[in-house]
């Protein structure tokens, strides 16, 4: 070589591959640790949808554990609110068995009835009103039909069984007698 050749290039041959070998290294080791890195981060990842599986496996579970007690235990609140009134009876019973006075066996009866309503109007049991007004096949049901003229056609004449509203659903119809037209 010249010394002219020598000067333009200040790195042998031997330099130069070493160079070249000492870059190729490195891409290959960035290339390892972006392979690293992406097999952390699918790890990552993956532990993250696992446990989110396991977290709404576990709500799921709670959720019809949940269900399942207010199914069994949903009328316990309702219960208890009854059993004052079986303590009433039960009372009353017993002044039954020792008096001879009918009174305080009607009175002893109506407080045991006036509780008992009162506690299911608190529930949100209300009796459906039918007595006098017009038929409403909605919450009643006409088992009998009258012809007469003392009152307007459709309307409840009587009353034959209460019906019932559980807030706004009708649980039981009132079964009802309808005036039709026709009377004689």
């Amino acid at each position: 070589m010249t010394d002219n050749e020598t000067n333009k290039n200040p790195f042998s041959e031997e330099e130069k591959e070493e160079i070249t070998e000492n870059k190729e290294e490195k891409e290959e080791q960035t290339e390892i640790s972006n392979e690293e890195k992406l097999q952390n981060e699918l790890d990552d990842l993956n532990n993250k949808y696992l446990r989110l599986a396991a977290d709404f496996d576990n709500y799921r579970k709670r959720q019809a554990q949940e269900r399942e007690n207010l199914i069994k235990y949903g009328s316990e609140e309702t219960l208890k609110k009854l059993i004052p009134i079986l303590d009433t009876i039960k009372r009353a019973q017993e002044s039954m068995d020792k008096t001879e006075d009918v009174n305080s066996v009607k009175e002893s009866h109506n407080i045991c009835v006036k509780q008992l309503n009162d506690i299911l109007d608190k529930i949100g049991l209300k009796k459906i009103e039918a007595q006098g007004k017009e038929f409403d096949p909605n919450v009643m049901e006409a088992v009998m039909q009258t012809p007469t003229n003392d009152f307007p056609s459709h309307t409840v004449i009587a009353e034959l069984q209460a019906g019932y509203m559980l807030f706004d659903r009708v649980i039981r119809p009132a079964m009802v007698n309808v005036a039709t037209e026709g009377g004689e």
